[in-house]
């Protein structure tokens, strides 16, 4: 069965119409907050986690001082996340070149390259623009992708349930194609327009000779271009699409280059074979997988409840351990060979899967699976937790109050074992009340950092005795979609925008207080709301962090 490019070309569409109607009612008014030369737009206001170890000056004034420290950050956020959609682009193309659209014709175009050439140097240097020409393609369908939806919708798409819905139905239909279901294809009358003009000689036929490649090997490459804008266009970056696909054209056109260089290197190619179409199965699990955070996205930020964390863990477990027994051949799809042995290869990499499958089940019954916490829905969705017991006793702070919004966010966002407000003027006052320091915990549902902070970093006995015993802590969601009663919902002096849910008041108060969107922020001030030591990020150095904290109640105490 085959698929039209057209009717991929309308899943892609449905974003747009999408993006329209998500402008309404967002996290944010969807529009992205923009760094200009060093400082934040009021203009436009969304979210981005913040990376690894990043330490952000900051005081309630907002001085000139907190803009440079900023400044000074914007840019390594930046690059960080840049690097790791880069990489990304790698593995994918890397990946991309054993698919059996791709791979049976690497030693087939290096060998016309060196036989059609006059001279080896002539064939390598037709190679090398062969692999430029590939590069230059995928990184202008990036760059397309950039132009027609914005920087300001890529901001978007890391928090909007619309967006996150059609991403996780356009996930599941690629991991469909890949599993034989279809084939996503372009119109035949294209694909022979452009191959007949890769009969011309020089520059123009290389052009598209390449192009060409692109096009036949669409079937198999779509799903995972896909796949690779999908993610690198959620992570809100301006030149996201583009990066991602620098990445994967340089891991497609590697190989031509090496090979025209070394053609004898072709003879130490494995054979085509069945083993090209088990390496598409695997991808369509690993895209299952993945299409399973985009709804839980969802699901965590519009209180659905259908993805509480046992449940996405059994998803897992199950869509791994079928992988696994489709790598032993226990399990076949229609498009397989018969599985006659298990090479070195695939035996070595069922173990791996089978052994993350073994990994995962105690998570079942509450344990905290650091490698992966981050991709997990909150611990506090976590129903069955043998650990709750010891965990989950309430701080010495805890006063008996009524915690505004606790019904919304303590059960499902907050870790076990923490008892904080979620209303920062219901905080402080109770600091004031106890004597002791805030802590503000701007966090998300959607947030990766955030709950890999939660998971290596809060749990340390240290960690947690400070954050329970010597701070009142204020966790406040930058995400959520709850309505504010009538009574509370305003228009923001700092952005202009009309601030309707709980996540628009968190993240307009992080944004106007203290000139940064980006989460997890730990930020520590007196019962005045004054800031007391300097901002963190996400550190997950536990030293670190524990020092960071430190420096709060010293910095408190020594005020008083």
């Amino acid at each position: 069965m085959k698929v039209n490019f057209k009717l991929f070309i309308l899943l892609w569409l449905l974003i747009a119409p999408a993006y329209i109607f998500a402008q309404k009612d967002t996290t944010d008014n969807m529009e992205g907050v923009e760094f200009t030369d060093g400082t934040i737009s009021p203009d436009s206001l969304s979210f981005e986690e913040s990376p690894d170890t990043a330490i952000i000056q900051a005081d309630s004034a907002k001085s000139d001082t907190l803009a440079a420290a900023d400044s000074s950050k914007a840019g390594p956020e930046g690059k960080k996340s840049l690097w790791s959609i880069f990489i990304a682009g790698l593995i994918g193309g890397f990946a991309a070149l054993l698919m059996p659209c791709i791979f049976p014709m690497l030693p087939l175009t290096v060998s016309f390259f060196t036989k059609q050439a006059g001279s080896r140097a002539s064939g390598i240097s037709k190679a090398l623009l062969y692999g430029l020409f590939i590069i230059v393609i995928y990184v202008a369908l990036g760059m397309i992708i950039t132009i027609a939806f914005g920087s300001d919708a890529l901001n978007a798409l890391s928090t909007n349930g619309i967006f996150n819905f059609v991403f996780f139905l356009l996930l599941v239909g690629f991991a469909a194609s890949f599993f034989g279901a279809f084939e996503i294809t372009l119109p035949s009358s294209f694909v022979n327009k452009m191959d007949a003009k890769s009969d011309k000689g020089g520059l123009v036929g290389l052009f598209f000779m390449a192009f060409s490649l692109s096009l036949v090997s669409f079937s198999c490459t779509g799903p995972i271009i896909g796949t690779l804008l999908v993610e690198a266009a959620s992570k809100g970056e301006r030149l996201g699409p583009a990066i991602g696909m620098l990445g994967f054209s340089i891991a497609l056109a590697i190989p031509f280059g090496l090979f025209a260089m070394f053609p004898s290197m072709l003879k130490s190619l494995p054979k085509s074979g069945g083993w090209l179409n088990s390496v598409k199965v695997v991808l369509g699990f690993l895209e299952l997988a993945l299409a399973l955070k985009f709804l839980s996205n969802v699901d965590l930020a519009y209180h659905w409840d259908w993805l509480d964390r046992e449940v996405f863990l059994s998803l897992w477990i199950a869509i791994f351990a079928l992988m696994g027994l489709y790598l032993i051949g226990k399990i076949k799809f229609s498009h397989d060979s018969d599985l006659k042995f298990l090479s070195v290869p695939r035996t070595i990499l069922a173990i791996v899967v089978f052994s993350f499958v073994i990994y995962m089940v105690p998570g079942l019954w509450g344990a905290p699976l650091k490698s992966i916490s981050a991709f997990l829905p909150p611990s506090a969705t976590q129903d069955f937790d043998l650990s709750s017991g010891v965990t989950a006793a309430a701080p010495a702070h805890s006063d008996g109050k009524v915690k505004k919004y606790a019904e919304i966010f303590h059960e499902r966002g907050t870790p076990k074992g923490f008892d904080p407000y979620y209303d920062y003027d219901q905080a402080l006052a109770t600091a004031k009340e106890l004597n002791k320091p805030v802590i503000i915990d701007f966090t998300g549902w959607n947030c990766v950092n955030c709950r890999k902070m939660e998971a290596n970093v809060w749990t340390d006995p240290a960690v947690a005795k400070l954050l329970k015993e010597e701070f009142v802590m204020a966790e406040l969601f930058v995400d959520d979609k709850t309505e504010l009663e009538a009574n509370e919902q305003f228009v923001s002096k700092y952005s202009g925008k009309k601030i309707n849910t709980i996540g628009k008041k968190n993240s307009d108060f992080q944004a106007a207080t203290f000139d940064s969107n980006s989460q997890p922020l730990y930020v520590i001030v007196d019962p005045t709301g004054k800031v007391l030591v300097p901002q963190s990020g996400a550190n997950y150095n536990v030293e670190e962090y524990k020092a960071f904290l430190q420096r709060g109640v010293d910095a408190f105490k020594q005020k008083n």
